[in-house]
């Protein structure tokens, strides 16, 4: 498309179509909005998670209860059973709360734990489920505590295995206990392992999830600043023109007035539509509002013409032979709508240029007046709308200046890479 624009003909429309928040992309992709959690979570509630750590703990107490009732000791006898219903309860029944309180449920099964197997009560070939209750435990402590308390939760276990070593193994033959110390151990380690990475992937879900809730505010604060600022500055303008002329020259200043209500229809609108697709995806309303295309640099001469209401002679120029990519398109139309926003406020009725070129995979913008020289700089307090554009072309690894021109006015020049809808198909 080429297009060279000089007329006056207003656009019928004076507030752009905002493209949707991609509300759903990132919900999608980073879990926006809802909590970051187990993936049981998401498949079963909190009743139904701990209905099974209770069913998981009624089973590994009774097969520790077993375990200490049935393995006779070393001389042969056997423990009193209340002492082996003692044991197993004291030992499977915290993991039953090991969400609610894990460092308490993992202090009791790893002591009871320990004293069962280094007094005999629990044989150390015996004490497979005594040492899955304590390594389920481990994990859980690994999971969801700081590591601080990770740590120490280890050095209980490590410890504890040096008294189990020192107790039960070394007085045994070594052919018949050191294996089982062994497995032990690595079981230990690769649990230990196992939380710490469970803990570092949330903590990384974490803070996607911050990160993506940062992005979509920062992109509804700036299409809400595209959308308010424009129009805003166009009421403006015309509300001062209509006040300045009302008396000499009424016909000027009750077309001014049309042109606010105008604005401020499609403000309204464009607000209510923006609004909508935040609030439901499956809202009649926000799903028309999502069909509508949104601007791109087929909408240029309509944004030039309502410049040219608000007092500014403007130039366009428009050089573009193949269609732009979409986001592309509406990144461009974004950054040439703030600049004449930035005209319209702070240059009018300074004369402007806009020339747009797209060749070789990449479009140049180019925004100049004749005005003042100065604008609200980023870093100067101001300037959210040049901190906008400049975002916008860095998210394409483009180039971005703003400033002064030597022989006066000022100047917008950006550079956008983009992808040739010919290459990409």
């Amino acid at each position: 498309m080429s297009t060279s624009d000089h007329s006056s003909d207003p656009g019928e429309r004076l507030i752009p179509r905002s493209d949707p928040p991609r509300s759903d992309a990132v919900r999608e992709s980073s879990g926006y909005g809802r909590p970051v959690e187990n993936p049981f979570g998401r498949r079963f509630g909190d009743a139904h998670l701990y209905a099974i750590d209770a069913m998981v703990a009624v089973v590994m107490a009774l097969a520790v209860v077993v375990a200490a009732s049935e393995t006779p000791r070393p001389t042969g006898l056997h423990e009193p059973l209340w002492l082996s219903w003692f044991v197993g309860l004291a030992v499977g029944l915290p993991i039953a709360v090991r969400r609610k309180w894990p460092m308490p449920a993992f202090t009791i099964v790893f002591g009871i734990a320990a004293v069962a197997t280094t007094t005999g009560i629990v044989p150390i070939y015996a004490a497979i489920p005594v040492y899955l209750a304590v390594a389920l435990m481990l994990y859980t402590v690994t999971v969801v505590n700081a590591r601080a308390t990770t740590a120490l939760a280890g050095c209980l276990i490590a410890v504890g295995l040096v008294v189990i070593a020192g107790e039960t193994v070394a007085p045994q033959p070594w052919d018949e206990t050191l294996p089982w110390f062994l497995v032990t151990c690595a079981t230990f380690g690769a649990t230990w392992a196992f939380g710490v990475g469970a803990r570092q992937r949330r903590a990384y879900a974490a803070r996607a999830t911050e990160r993506a809730v940062a992005e979509e505010r920062l992109r509804i604060a700036r299409e809400l600043h595209d959308v308010v600022a424009h129009g805003m500055s166009m009421i403006a303008v015309k509300a001062g023109i209509a006040n300045h002329v009302a008396e000499d020259r009424p016909e000027e200043a009750r077309e001014a007035l049309r042109v606010i209500e105008r604005t401020s229809r499609d403000a309204l609108t464009e607000m209510r539509r923006l609004l909508g697709v935040l609030r439901a995806e499956s809202d009649s309303a926000a799903g028309d509002a999502e069909l509508a295309p949104a601007p791109g640099v087929a909408d240029l001469p309509e944004l030039a013409d309502r410049a040219r209401m608000a007092g500014v002679p403007l130039a366009l120029d428009v050089r573009v032979d193949e269609e732009l990519p979409e986001a592309a398109g509406l990144t461009v139309y974004r950054i040439v709508q703030e600049a004449l926003t930035n005209v319209v406020k702070h240059a009018a009725p300074a004369r402007c240029a806009v020339s747009v070129v797209a060749d070789g995979g990449q479009v140049r913008i180019e925004v100049t007046d004749d005005g003042p020289g100065t604008r609200m700089l980023p870093g100067t307090g101001g300037g959210h709308g040049l901190i906008g554009m400049r975002e916008r072309v860095m998210m394409y690894d483009g180039t971005f200046t703003a400033g002064p021109r030597p022989k006066g006015g000022f100047a917008v020049t950006a550079r956008i890479p983009y992808q040739s809808t010919v290459d990409a198909s």
